[in-house]
């Protein structure tokens, strides 16, 4: 993982979301997929680890526009991705209320 290096509390945090698997499966499919986590805000800004949401690979960095795929991934379709999900904090909300996190 690139940025600083995660403290006790966001390696929790982000055990957390991968355990939980990708939001945006869960949220179109009622289940989620192996996934890994997205930085919102990027990797090296304080609390950057903690504005995280776990995506599997086809949305997080697929490559698909949703033209030719059923999804859109994230990297590099962000106004794509966002008409098709949601915003991003939006769905980092989903997250911390499916896991019980204090908001």
């Amino acid at each position: 993982m690139n940025g600083k290096t995660p403290t006790k509390a966001e390696r929790q945090w982000l055990n957390a979301i991968t355990g939980l698997g990708c939001i945006v499966c869960l949220r179109e499919h009622g289940e989620g997929s192996p996934a890994s986590p997205h930085h919102i805000d990027g990797s090296t800004k304080p609390g950057a680890h903690r504005k995280t949401i776990p995506l599997c690979h086809p949305h997080h960095q697929g490559g698909s526009d949703g033209t030719k795929a059923p999804y859109v991934s994230r990297h590099p379709f962000k106004a794509r991705f966002v008409a098709a999900y949601g915003d991003e904090y939006a769905l980092l909300a989903d997250c911390k209320e499916r896991l019980g996190w204090a908001a």
